[in-house]
């Protein structure tokens, strides 16, 4: 019986084994373990891609979201308690974030047709200690339109984007600086690069953006033990730096990141077009061009479909089962909830499977995917 792998990051990052290797060699030649060129290369690239002007590439995509906020309530931008509207169904990583710079998530409504934050609703989750919305671009879909960006004017709010899913999405309105591409499109973005994304490292690494100088300057800061200048340290800080290693690795597969893309949006296309099984709820693809860093369809018997399509060969995931207030880590922890975002994170949650869509999945695959999943 044909396997349909869901990931396999061997065959991913094969095709850029010997321009790895090279790379990597030249870190180890060069004598520079920490920092250095390969970083700075990853920061320029990055301001490239997305329009923005600064770039600090540090050690995960949560140590990005950490920073950012850590940074804005440093320079006073906000106080202990403040408030943060964060879609219910997001990954923990942006509510721990939150949490972890003794500021409160409230969690809002996600849109049922894209499962990203709903802008219609904002005003739900707004109360007079809102200070900050963190769109997270989940599945690759770009979080940004007018309806947002009109809230966080007229609000006066701060936008940090959670981009860990999204490198290399646009949306279809600019963003507070006129951008269109994600992490470009608020005040401060935070990427991901864990080995699984669409450019992945081949370990830990992230990056955050900003259009704003005195805050990249904070967080490359806050990274490196609060040190503004060798031995002369003005905050207390950590250790959050980027690994030129896995900063190489990513300078090799940057430029093939739009490849990349394209064919996880063709993948998508023939799902779309293929699959027709009433049972299925489809993702919208329309809005914005998106980059697929999961196709998610939802299904009201989604265990079912996962054993029918496992014994059929067809691996899967689910992204994310359990919603981020149903954690153990949340049992005590202060938080807000609009409206009825916490039974929709759960509702969420318990249908939602994802379908492979990597450059693991051929064009014959997919064909053959949608097959499949019309006979259940």
């Amino acid at each position: 019986m044909k396997k349909y792998t869901f990931l396999d990051l061997g065959m991913i990052n094969s095709p850029y084994m010997a321009e790895v290797q090279e790379a990597v060699a030249r870190v180890i030649a060069s004598g520079r373990y920490v920092g250095g060129e390969e970083c700075r290369r990853l920061e320029s690239g990055l301001c490239e891609l997305t329009g923005a002007q600064e770039a600090v590439g540090v050690s995960n995509g949560l140590d990005a979201l950490r920073l950012i906020l850590r940074a804005w309530v440093d320079r006073g931008d906000l106080e202990k308690g403040d408030e943060v509207i964060v879609a219910s169904n997001t990954y923990i990583a942006s509510i721990l974030a939150i949490i972890d710079a003794g500021l409160r998530p409230v969690l809002a409504p996600a849109d049922p047709a894209t499962l990203n934050l709903d802008t219609s609703r904002l005003d739900e989750a707004l109360t007079p200690r809102t200070r900050v919305v963190m769109p997270v671009h989940l599945y690759g879909r770009a979080c940004w339109d007018e309806s947002l960006k009109n809230f966080v004017e007229r609000n006066g709010l701060l936008v940090i984007e959670d981009n860990a899913q999204a490198i290399g999405a646009r949306a279809v309105t600019t963003g507070l600086s006129g951008t269109y591409m994600t992490g470009g499109l608020g005040h401060a973005g935070a990427f991901s690069f864990y080995p699984t994304k669409n450019l992945g490292a081949m370990g830990d690494a992230g990056a955050v953006v900003t259009h704003d100088r005195d805050l990249a300057e904070r967080v490359r800061a806050l990274s490196n033990y609060g040190s503004d200048y060798r031995y002369h340290n003005i905050y207390i800080g950590g250790n959050c730096r980027l690994d030129p290693v896995q900063a190489a690795v990513l300078n090799v597969k940057l430029p093939y990141l739009e490849r990349e893309n394209e064919h996880r949006r063709m993948i998508a296309g023939i799902y779309d077009r293929e699959i027709y099984n009433e049972s299925i709820i489809k993702p919208s693809v329309g809005g914005c061009d998106m980059v697929w860093h999961q196709y998610v369809v939802r299904c009201a018997v989604r265990d079912m479909l996962r054993d029918y399509l496992s014994e059929a060969g067809v691996a899967t995931d689910i992204h994310y089962a359990v919603p981020p207030h149903r954690q153990p880590c949340m049992a005590g922890a202060d938080y807000g909830v609009a409206g009825d975002a916490a039974c929709q994170a759960e509702e969420i949650g318990e249908t939602v499977l994802s379908l492979p869509i990597s450059s693991c999945t051929t064009q014959e695959d997919a064909h053959a995917i949608a097959d499949i999943i019309n006979r259940f």
